[in-house]
């Protein structure tokens, strides 16, 4: 019989327990996001801008069949540098303990563990979504109804630009996830300010997050989530005209080459990196570093 119960750091159960302030942080970003030795460089960075901002990290992780919620030095050494680390979603995680396999954390997979030891703030990247040519392919990242069934806030930069923007903000209209837009009255590109979709809501401190998080538990009803969606800042976003040119440009060579299903997001991903000579990572990990230090804030507010 596997063991489910959570692995929290000390760290991590006595903040919980004093009901001071925690943000959780995925893991896949650091095991197959970005180039090693750099990986653990930005791990140990973000776990530092939470604490700069008043709240404690919590990186989440499975190692040999454990969900860990919040890593010491030498396991998040092991998520950076070990190859044979898988990328866990949240329906891999029963496998994975009963198999006692290791592996980093997906948005779907962190939100429910995060959730689970009671974390209610969680900053990421950018959010899965429902993929391009979806009435053909129906393919749709799990991170959308995992949302819809889990009470946390998700501090990030929108959905990949890759994706159909306007039907994942469909999607989580019909799935119930309420959207803020931070300090934006336009739903955020990921790599870019703007996707030129609107948002219905704007809120403009960690204060008023807080507020809207207080409201939806006192109103209860579906446990869905609240993203909180932040724009990277224009002097840091990628080039408009170059991410538009490099994404057309990969999207027809996707077509040519037969590729779809699962291989369709990291091939894009890949040429985006390629082709703008790794200005889309920088545009990405500054977009990640304001959304850590956005999340600290609310759980600080909290």
């Amino acid at each position: 019989m596997p063991d489910t119960t959570l692995l929290l750091s000390p760290e991590v159960r006595e903040a919980l327990d004093a009901r001071r302030p925690v943000v959780a942080l995925e893991s896949t970003i650091i095991a197959h996001g970005l180039p090693r030795p750099r990986n653990l460089t930005v791990a140990e960075e973000l776990e530092e801008l939470v604490r700069s901002g008043g709240a404690v990290p919590a990186t989440v992780a499975v190692l040999d069949g454990r969900a860990h919620v919040g890593l010491d030095k030498d396991q998040l050494e092991r998520i950076a540098g070990d190859p044979s680390v898988r990328k866990l979603g949240h329906r891999d995680l029963a496998p994975a303990l009963a198999t006692g396999a290791s592996g980093a954390t997906t948005v779907s997979a962190t939100a429910f563990l995060a959730a689970r030891a009671g974390i209610r703030v969680f900053a990421t990247g950018g959010l899965g979504g429902v993929h391009r040519d979806w009435t053909s392919a129906q393919d749709e990242s799990a991170d959308l109804r995992l949302l819809a069934g889990t009470r946390i806030t998700v501090v990030c930069a929108g959905v990949k630009s890759i994706l159909d923007v306007p039907a994942t903000l469909q999607r989580l209209e019909t799935l119930g996830v309420g959207i803020l837009g931070y300090g934006t009255e336009h739903f955020p590109g990921f790599y870019l300010t703007s996707s030129g979709e609107p948002v219905d809501w704007t809120v403009r401190t960690p204060e008023e997050v807080a507020a809207v998080m207080a409201a939806q538990d006192a109103l209860g009803g579906p446990g869905a989530a609240l993203i909180v969606a932040n724009p990277v800042p224009e002097a840091e976003q990628l080039d408009p005209e170059l991410h538009d040119r490099v994404l057309a440009e990969a999207l027809s060579d996707c077509r040519e080459q037969g590729i779809g299903g699962q291989a369709v997001t990291p091939f894009l991903l890949g040429e985006l990196m390629r082709r703008t000579d790794g200005a889309s990572l920088e545009a990405n990990l500054a977009a990640v570093r304001g959304n850590v230090r956005l999340a600290a804030r609310i759980a600080a507010a909290r």
